[in-house]
Parts: structure tokens; sequence; C-alpha cells
């Protein structure tokens, strides 16, 4: 918006922008001169949701949640001022004031209640406190209408929820774990207990939604913690079972210990079989030396049987050494073993006569080696027995573990899953509990401030109010004043009128009741009318080379009437006329009889509108014979056309035209009738069309200094006393 424009407006509603704003300041002042004082009561309570310590305090640090505390803080705001909250602190309110007198309970129609009390109930003042709440509590709940429900219900009763909730204020200071609240009232006394009993209410809320949130939560993972420890019950009891019935310490373990025996075992058989193979060789060596007394030994009874009994004590050491048994059972049957040598090498002795053998060695050496390899054979060949032994055993272990090995393996995975289910689950059970014992541990929130007790009430803010007041009627009126400049149609300043009208703007006039060369509308008008003719002359310059010595003709129009074309065109006339020219000015006229005037040098015309207007050719077909009107023995001519909204286009007398000139009133509305007329008339009009603003108010006229304008002081200026229509 043009800043003159802005100023123009202030200017013109100057009037309602000072009434309208002291008219509702002091509507304000004087609706506010009973208001009353207000006290208010202030209370600090301490969270401890960011920086508290607690049982979940080294979990809560290490993963610190700002937006989780913000929600918590948003949870104790939404809590303090519930619908229910705030109901059950103005029972509270009620309960104190019927106890104090403060209100009649008669008038509840709830009297009697004091008394009521159920069999052997112990009449106390806190019984009676209880017996009160709950009487009230179930009347405010009770359908339909009763005292008490309308007494909570008054919107300015002490006891109203909404007045409440309208009342308490609480937030959080800056970013601590601090809440500030307060309550405002017109009763100190009443501002203290309502903030007592909301932090009260609020307190007893708060701690019961806490441990409604963890009970269920505790109870849910114990079941779930029962039903794992039966499940990894039932898993150990089927894997025991299973060890049991087969004798198995540890399957795995115990098929690694065997294959690894196993290869020990055939590594010491092979070795035992060749010292066997070696020994019944060296046997069978001697007995050929020996000749038949070898074969007499090795015939005898008694020495057979002390064989075997050498035989059975050294199968008994060997089991005794390869099953790994005590020191003092192997050294037992050693001793055995060795005296079975001895009893077999007596025997062999007592049976044995010869003294030397054939190659003439010595029969006792002979014996000696003999009864040495048989004792080295009867010790082998019970080894290789027990080797023997222990090789079908290891295969029928390994023929019993193979198919125990994928049940095994199933039994350990569902007694994995059951023990991670159980602890995972008991894990998720400690932390509810602790949650739980936290929660238990917190309790209500610290009250860091308790409610004080205003002394005094708060300044007044009826200046404020006042203010505004002031304002807002000063802002409805600029309001109003936007509104009704949005929405008008009319030409407000030259360059919203080139908006409207969409045509450069060439002269404007301002409004000049009476002339005077004193007076800026004066000066400024005598000006722009020399500006008008010069651009006036500019155009008929520019189209007059090739032609003759013809008039100018000039012709002059408006879409409405009343716009001013007579005022300009009559100040126009005066100006060419001024120049030495001779001038002519043809005006319309609707009476039967009218006769043309000299004055002043200028030929006043007036022709007579007909119903032929739209076809008149030129301007003796205008005139019709009515004047002796020559157009050669004018310099310039000048036709006012009547409104176009009224007259059909006189499209030939137009073309006849050099120049055109709009003359459009500053406070006209420019309308769709407006723009489509003017776009007819440029089609036909083969000239330049010079847009002329009149009656502009003098914010937007460049007024020039009454020196510029000394040298017009001597010509005539009755032009300017004509009205502008």
């Amino acid at each position: 918006m043009d800043p003159l424009l802005i100023i123009r407006l202030l200017r013109q509603y100057a009037p309602l922008l000072v009434l309208i704003p002291f008219l509702t300041a002091g509507t304000v002042y004087f609706v506010t001169r009973d208001q009353p004082r207000l006290f208010v009561s202030h209370a600090t309570l301490y969270t401890g949701l960011s920086s508290g310590y607690s049982l979940m305090s080294a979990e809560q640090r290490a993963q610190m949640d700002y937006s989780a505390v913000n929600n918590a803080f948003e949870n104790i705001l939404t809590t303090l001022t519930s619908k229910e909250s705030l109901r059950q602190v103005g029972i509270g309110l009620l309960v104190q004031d019927l106890e104090s007198g403060k209100t009649d309970p008669v008038t509840l129609s709830v009297s009697g209640f004091r008394t009521r009390r159920g069999p052997g109930e112990e009449v106390s003042p806190e019984n009676d406190l209880i017996r009160i709440q709950q009487t009230l509590d179930s009347l405010s709940l009770s359908p339909g209408s009763n005292p008490v429900k309308n007494l909570l219900l008054v919107p300015n009763s002490y006891y109203s929820a909404d007045l409440i909730g309208k009342k308490l204020k609480a937030e959080r200071k800056r970013d601590s774990d601090m809440l500030a609240i307060e309550y405002e009232s017109d009763d100190a006394d009443v501002a203290q207990r309502t903030l007592n009993l909301a932090i009260q209410v609020f307190n007893r809320r708060y701690a019961s939604f806490q441990n409604s949130e963890t009970t269920p939560v505790v109870g849910y993972y114990e079941g779930k913690v029962q039903k794992a420890k039966t499940r990894l019950s039932e898993a150990e009891r089927k894997l025991q079972a299973f060890l049991v019935a087969h004798q198995v310490l540890d399957l795995d373990e115990e098929s690694k210990s065997i294959s690894a025996t196993r290869e020990t075992t055939a590594a010491e058989y092979n070795q035992e079989l060749m010292r066997n193979k070696a020994a019944k060789a060296a046997m069978e060596v001697l007995n050929r030396r020996m000749g038949p007394r070898g074969n007499a030994l090795t015939a005898s009874s008694e020495l057979k049987e002390a064989q075997a009994q050498l035989a059975e004590a050294g199968s008994k050491l060997a089991n005794a050494r390869i099953n790994g048994q005590p020191k003092n059972a192997v050294d037992l049957l050693q001793q055995r073993v060795d005296q079975a040598s001895d009893e077999l090498k007596e025997s062999a002795r007592q049976y044995y006569t010869a003294t030397n053998s054939p190659e003439s060695i010595p029969q006792q050496t002979l014996l000696s080696e003999w009864l040495t390899k048989i004792i080295d054979y009867e010790e082998s060949t019970a080894r290789l027995g027990v080797y023997k032994e222990m090789f079908n055993e290891y295969r029928n272990r390994t023929a019993e573990y193979t198919p125990l090995g994928s049940e095994l393996r199933q039994l350990n995975r569902e007694l994995t899953l059951a023990e991670k289910e159980y602890l995972e689950l008991e894990q998720t059970l400690n932390q509810a509990n602790t949650r739980q014992q936290n929660v238990s541990i917190e309790g209500a929130l610290g009250v860091l401030d308790a409610p004080d007790f205003p002394q005094e009430p708060q300044p007044s803010k009826r200046w404020l109010y006042v203010a505004l007041g002031f304002f807002a009627g000063l802002f409805l009126t600029l309001f109003l004043i936007a509104l009704r400049y949005w929405f008008d149609q009319r030409i407000l300043s030259p360059d919203q009128a080139e908006t409207l009208i969409g045509r450069p703007v060439a002269a404007i006039f301002p409004f000049v009741a009476r002339f005077s060369y004193h007076s800026k509308p004066s000066r400024a008008a005598l000006s722009m009318f020399e500006q008008l003719c010069g651009a006036i002359n500019v155009e008929l310059f520019a189209k007059q080379s090739g032609r003759t010595h013809q008039p100018s003709i000039i012709s002059l129009f408006s879409m409405r009437s009343r716009q001013g074309k007579t005022w300009v065109g009559i100040s126009v006339a005066r100006t060419y006329r001024e120049a030495g020219q001779r001038v002519a000015y043809c005006y319309p006229h609707k009476r039967g009889s009218f006769q043309s005037v000299e004055q002043e040098g200028i030929s006043f015309l007036p022709y007579l509108l007909r119903g032929n207007f739209m076809n008149v050719m030129d301007l003796d077909g205008l005139f019709d014979g009515a004047h002796n009107f020559d157009p050669y023995l004018y310099d310039t001519i000048l036709v006012e056309l009547p409104a176009l909204i009224n007259t059909a286009l006189p499209v030939y007398l137009i073309n006849q035209s050099r120049v055109s000139l709009l003359v459009t009133d500053a406070s006209s509305i420019w309308q769709r009738t407006d723009r489509k007329l003017l776009n007819m008339y440029l089609k036909v009009a083969n000239h330049t069309v010079l847009t002329v603003l009149n009656r502009v108010r003098g914010d937007f006229i460049d007024t020039p200094d009454s020196h510029d304008t000394a040298l017009k002081a001597g010509v005539a200026d009755r032009s300017l006393e004509y009205a502008q229509r």
C-alpha cells in the first residue's frame, strides 16, 4: 500500500481512530470498577525425575532420556489438572468448610450424615470426616440434580472444578526437577487451603497410578517365572532319569575316554602279543634243548597245576594294573604271582634230575631259563586275555552309546532352552520388582516449599486491561478501515487508478472549492492544466506531419456523469485561449432551445442529444444546422461527450478526434462496466487517450510555490471558478 494513501486514510478516519479506542478503554474501566483483589499462594514440589537418587538411578543415568523426563513432567501436570483431581479438591475444600461452619450442611440437604455410622463403629472426628467426604463424593457422582452437585457446578463457586482448573497453575522451573504450583483466589485462606488439597490429591493419585502400573507387571512375570521353573525342573528330571537308566555321567566325555583308552589298549595289546610270541618261541627252543626231560616236565600234572595257578594269579594282577586298582591290592596280587612262580620253579626242580644237556650245558641253567620263559609266557597270556575282555567291553559300550547320543543331545537342548528362558524371565521379574520397590520408596513428590499464606493481594491489572481495551479498540478500528479499503472499489489514489483503469494517469487535479492564488489547490490546478496542455500538444504535434491545417479536435469523455469534464474542458479551453488560439467548446444540451455564446474569446456551442447521436459523422452532423458553425474558423475544438454509461458511442465522431481526455473522479467507483466501456472506446479511437484524475486529495498533489505562478497573476482565472463537475 502506498504510504501517502495510508496517511490519507488515517486523516480521513482520524475521529474514529480517537473515539473508538477511548470508548473501549472507558468501557473496560467501567466494567472493572468492582474487580476483586486477588491473592496467590505458591508452593514448590521436588520430583527427582532427572537428578534424584533411587533404586533405578544407575540404570536411568546410564541411559538418560530427556524426552522421557519431559513426558514424565507432562504426565504430572496432566494428573494435577485432571477433572477427577479437581473434583476431589473441590470436595475436600467443601468438607473443610462444613467442619469449620463456613457452609451450612442443612442447605445441602445432607443433614444428619454426620451421625450415620455402622454398627459398633467408633465415633471420632476422623471417622466423621471420612463419612462426610464419602457422602459428598457419592452425592457429586449420583445421577440427577442435588445441592452438592449443584454447588460443585456453580461457575464462581470455590468448589467448582472449572474454577479451580482455571486458577490452578503449574509449570516446571526451567530444566530443573522442581515443579512450581500456584493458586489464585479472592480469599487468601481459600488460596492456601485449595493449594494444599491439590498437592495432597495429586500425590495420592500419582502414587496410586504408579503402583497400579507395576503390580500387574510383577504378577504377570511371576506367573511366567513359575511356569519356566516347572519346565526347567521337568527337563532336569528327564536328563537325570536318562543318565541313571544308562549309568552315564557324561556321554560325550565317556565316549572320548573309551575311544582314547581303546587306542592305547590296542597299542599295549600289540606289544604284549609280541612279547607272548617271543616267550613261546623261546620256551619251545628250550624244550628242544632239554630233550626228553623237558617233555617230562611239560607232561607233569603238578607242573601243569602250578602253571595254571601262575596263569590265574597273573591274570588277576594284569586286571588290577590295567583297571587301576589300589596299590595294596596290586601288591597283594604281585605276592601271589611271585609265590606261584616259586612253586612252579620248585616243582620243576623236583622232577628234573638230569644234570647236563647233550651239548654239555648245565641242565640247571636250561631249567632256569625254561622256567623264566614259562612264567613270562603265562603272564603275557593272562594279560592278553584281559586285553581281549577289554576289547569286548569297548565294543559293547560303543554299541550302547551310539543310539543314545541323539537322545542325550535333545535332552540337553531342552534343558538349555528351559534354563535360558528361566534366567531371562527371572531377570525381567527382578527388574519389575526393583521398579515396584522403587515406586514404593519414592511414593509422593516431596514438598520443597509448602503453600504459603498470601499477606498482600496481587497488584491490580485494571490499568493493564484498560490499555488492552484501548489498543483493542485501535486495532478494531484499523481492521475495519482496512476492510473498507480492501472491499472499496472507489479510486483512492493515482497508483490505484492506474491499476484499476489499466492506463497511466496524465494529470491529477485537486479539489478546488474556491479559487485563490494563495491557496495550494488553486496553484496546483493551474500548474496541472499547463502540464496537461503540454501533454496534449505533444500528441497533436506527433500526429500533425503530412496534414494540411485543420482544427485540432479534442474529445472529453467519462464513464459516468458528474466526473468534472466541464470543469477540466473549460479550463483547458481557457488555457489555449490565453495562448492566442481560437477555441470552440462544444457540450451536450438536453433542452429544446439553446444558443451559442461567445465569452472571453471562447465560443460555447451546445448540441442537442438526439436518437441518431451514435451515427453522427462529423461536427456538422452534431449541430445539424443549429449554429452557423465553421470548424475552420477555430484552431482548437473541444467536444464534451455525454456519460458513456447512458449514451451509445458516437464511433464516427470519436474517430474525427486527434486526442481524447478520459476524466474520472478520484472518489468514483470503477467497476466491470467502466472497464468494458473503456475497452470499447479504445477500440474505436485511433488516437491517444489521456487519463485525467479529478478531485484528488492534497496528499497526492505536488503544489508549486507561489513564486512559480507569479507570472500568471494577471491572467483571467474564472475558469477555476466553475464547479468541478
